[in-house]
């Protein structure tokens, strides 16, 4: 067993032999990180129909156009965040470069979509003024990084 391991580092102690497993394992991670974003969409997607159907079918008028809808919009944000991390994941497949952009994006998406859902009686000054601080952070960096591809 040890000589089969000896041989083994033998075989792959060069540079470039160690840099192609890596890169082997860089993109079977993505693989399954991929599979594994396509099935949290698929979860995301039917959560959003299941709720949509209870809603549809058991309304609540007191609630729909606070919670219930706040509910749906965060949904829906969420399928789109997991679209935007399955491409980047499938952007990263094809040119083994993270694309800067995409991930600030999927940033901005998330922000926004905690903006979207947040209950404004339960937060604080400081949790609002960190979600600004995030928006304006975000914002530049995506100003500076397209304009710099631009």
């Amino acid at each position: 067993m040890s000589n089969r391991f000896i041989r083994f580092l033998r075989r792959h102690s060069s540079d470039q032999g160690f840099l192609k497993n890596l890169e082997l394992f860089e993109s079977l991670v993505s693989k399954l990180l991929s599979i594994a974003m396509v099935i949290v969409i698929i979860v995301v997607i039917v959560d959003l129909g299941l709720y949509l159907a209870d809603v549809l079918f058991n309304p609540d008028p007191n609630t729909f156009l606070g919670t219930t809808l706040l509910n749906i919009f965060g949904l829906f944000l969420s399928v789109l965040i997991a679209l935007e991390i399955l491409e980047n994941i499938t952007a990263y497949l094809r040119k083994h470069v993270v694309q800067v952009e995409l991930v600030i994006v999927t940033s901005l998406t998330a922000v926004a979509r905690k903006i979207i859902i947040l209950d404004l009686e339960k937060v604080t000054g400081v949790s609002l003024i960190g979600l600004a601080i995030a928006i304006l952070s975000l914002s530049i960096s995506y100003f500076i990084v397209k304009n710099v591809h631009s």
